[in-house]
């Protein structure tokens, strides 16, 4: 098991750098489901977390933010959709996350999902700004039934990992962080990282961007009682009647729950709070 610290530090920009621009890129993940809910409606999530700490850095409310993000989107429509306008946007700082939901199909092409991670990437640091990218957690070691995923996120990894050689894109390795085998750190849907998720992941990006730890973003929960046996089965059936069962009619007819839904937040333009 390779060593988040010591991956972070390998990768992260060579000096502290203050940002006055940040574009978000992605699917649900990025959009911030399953985070609590400001008053707009929106899901707050982990991209708004970070650029909140952002804009506190940059005097005068200088900052721009834009969160182009879209939940269940393929890498091939976060290329095809995002990457354009997040390039003409010309931001300091881009997050870029997707793939995960080609993963969880079968027969995923996971050749094209690399291609088409690296072209943006690409496409991304070409225009001069840092680039954050992530590896997938581990769902097997939480997740029943989620071992037929393990062989194409370990090579989404190591690919994730090839290009965080480029000093100007840096990995935020969440694959080897176990406090997220913990499921207080996930939504009831289990695919979705609950608001103490959310808190961490915005922490390791904030790391990885050469900031001062606020808190150890790896560090385990508490210990907590074990869930009686009763109590697990009634929230097994619950999350297959409620989640399970409407993702995978969802897959069956084609629909996607980002059909249709405009990005978050698609102008870069001062964040709240700036």
């Amino acid at each position: 098991m390779e060593n988040t610290a010591e991956n972070s530090a390998r990768t992260a920009p060579t000096r502290y750098t203050g940002y006055a621009s940040y574009v978000a890129l992605g699917d649900s993940f990025t959009e911030g489901m399953c985070d609590d809910v400001l008053p707009d409606g929106q899901f707050r999530g982990w991209a708004d977390r970070v650029a909140g700490r952002l804009a506190a850095e940059q005097p005068g409310g200088g900052f721009r933010y834009a969160n182009l993000a879209v939940r269940g989107k393929l890498i091939g429509q976060i290329h095809d959709e995002q990457l354009t306008p997040a390039v003409a946007m010309g931001a300091e700082l881009v997050t870029l996350a997707g793939g995960l939901n080609d993963v969880l199909r079968p027969r995923c092409d996971i050749a094209r999902v690399e291609e088409l991670l690296g072209r943006s990437a690409a496409a991304l640091r070409a225009t001069g700004a840092t680039v954050v990218m992530f590896t997938s957690t581990d769902p097997t070691r939480r997740m029943a039934g989620s071992a037929r995923l393990l062989p194409a996120i370990l090579r989404m990894k190591a690919f994730v990992h090839e290009l965080g050689q480029d000093p100007g894109i840096a990995v935020v390795d969440l694959f080897s962080a176990p406090c997220f085998d913990d499921r207080r750190l996930w939504a009831d849907d289990r695919l979705h990282l609950s608001p103490e998720g959310h808190r961490r992941v915005a922490e390791a990006v904030l790391e990885a961007l050469g900031r001062p730890a606020g808190f150890d973003w790896r560090a385990p929960l508490p210990t907590a009682a074990p869930p009686s046996r009763g109590g697990k089965l009634a929230a097994d059936a619950r999350w297959v009647r409620t989640h399970l069962g409407p993702w995978i009619g969802r897959r069956v007819t084609g629909r996607s729950s980002g059909d249709g839904r405009p990005p978050k937040r698609p102008e870069l333009a001062p964040y709240p709070g700036a």
